[in-house]
């Protein structure tokens, strides 16, 4: 069996990252991929501001700790002073410019406001306190963002604070996905609401586009397909002709009702591996053959946690590559404090579905098949448990949450 290190670094060394580029709105590039590295053409701030609601003062002026000063002027955000004269103070708001002269902000809580046009500096300012200077967050000329960046909310608004309205961008990445199964049922789809004996609702459908979604990809939904052969290879030859990859879960064993490796390897290529984890140990990657090239393909269990956990683990961190992610494609682990018992130690890797409580402690489902849904949705992440290692309450483990693992 293939070590969960051995299938990412391969699956992360085959992918071929979409080349086509697009320019979006920077305001609709959440969760796209920068195709190219920008530069600030600006200083951010633009000119020396104030990061309090205060006086603006020459910082001489205010040695003594409580010097009474002329209110010369008054200067909001958007505008811009005059030269502050000695002896004189100016009152400032929040983000406004420093007026010329001026060499400190001192905060409005100690200062005190006279009735003829003046204030009492209760405190002896440093020269540059409380003052941004021009270009202290960026410099002109500098560069902000790498390409490869997949862009969140932090990344828009540091490009919108330099001016850039749009942004270049790889093109989404086109996913198709189908599901086999004669037994399988759509919700809503059961005649009277009630499952004919030994059909089951294809909740994979669901947990699989949803993930998908989340990743900001284009998704063609070829739905349940049905169990033969020439059904399979159809479907696959239909969905290469216009996508990157091909997902399906399901039918990836050996018996005579699995047909997609007979019908992958039909139609191009097919690695069927054994990876040393639980859940998910049946993995199927390969590649579809197609006019001028290929899609990648990629056989998911059928069992709901195992097709979930598998995607979380090697489909994510792969499809990140394809859509032109340059740095770290796997999530973090977190060390925390296991508060119970594992002592059946499994030959592979395992990933426990867990749940942080309230004394900062993980918890554990306690019915850990790969056919129990509940315990995605009662967990907030998996517990990383080394092959052959034991837990006992106390012990520091790494846990991954579901938060780092969707997106």
């Amino acid at each position: 069996m293939l070590s969960v290190r051995e299938a990412l670094d391969f699956l992360q060394g085959a992918a071929r990252p979409v080349l086509d580029t697009e320019v979006v709105p920077t305001l609709g590039a959440n969760g796209r991929v920068l195709a190219t590295a920008q530069v600030s053409t600006i200083d951010v701030p633009s000119a020396d501001n104030t990061q309090m609601d205060g006086y603006a003062v020459r910082a001489a002026d205010c040695a003594s700790g409580a010097a009474t000063l002329t209110v010369a002027q008054r200067i909001p955000a958007g505008t811009v002073g005059k030269p502050l004269a000695r002896g004189s103070a100016a009152r400032i708001f929040t983000g406004a410019m420093i007026p010329q002269g001026a060499d400190a902000v001192v905060m409005q809580e100690q200062c005190e406001a006279g009735v003829d046009n003046s204030v009492t500096i209760r405190h002896a300012p440093e020269v540059g306190e409380w003052i941004r200077r021009a270009g202290e967050d960026i410099e002109a000329g500098g560069a902000i963002l790498a390409a490869g960046t997949r862009l969140r909310s932090q990344e828009l608004g540091l490009a919108a604070s330099v001016g850039l309205a749009n942004l270049p961008v790889f093109r989404r990445l086109r996913v198709a996905v189908f599901f086999t199964g004669d037994e399988l049922t759509m919700p809503g789809e059961a005649p009277g609401g009630q499952l004919a004996p030994g059909a089951i609702y294809n909740s994979n459908r669901f947990t699989l586009r949803a993930l998908l979604e989340n990743l900001g990809c284009a998704i063609s939904d070829f739905g349940i397909v049905p169990d033969s052969l020439e059904a399979t290879r159809e479907t696959l030859r239909s969905a290469a002709r216009q996508n990157d990859l091909i997902i399906t879960s399901g039918g990836v064993s050996v018996g005579e009702e699995d047909h997609i490796k007979p019908a992958v390897e039909a139609e191009g290529r097919l690695n069927m591996w054994q990876i040393a984890v639980k859940p998910g140990k049946p993995l199927a990657f390969g590649e579809v053959d197609r006019a001028g090239g290929s899609a990648f393909f990629l056989g998911l269990p059928g069992n709901p946690v195992s097709s979930f956990v598998t995607f979380l683990l090697f489909v994510r961190p792969f499809i990140l590559r394809l859509q032109g992610v340059s740095g770290k494609v796997e999530p973090r682990a977190y060390a925390m404090r296991a508060d119970f018992d594992w002592p059946r130690a499994d030959r592979r890797k395992e990933f426990l579905r867990v749940r942080i409580n309230d004394a900062g402690g993980l918890d554990l489902f306690p019915n850990q098949s790969s056919g129990v849904l509940t315990s995605t949705v009662w967990g907030d992440g998996l517990l990383d448990n080394p092959a052959g290692q034991t837990i006992k309450a106390g012990d520091i483990v790494r846990f991954i949450p579901f938060s780092d693992l969707q997106h």
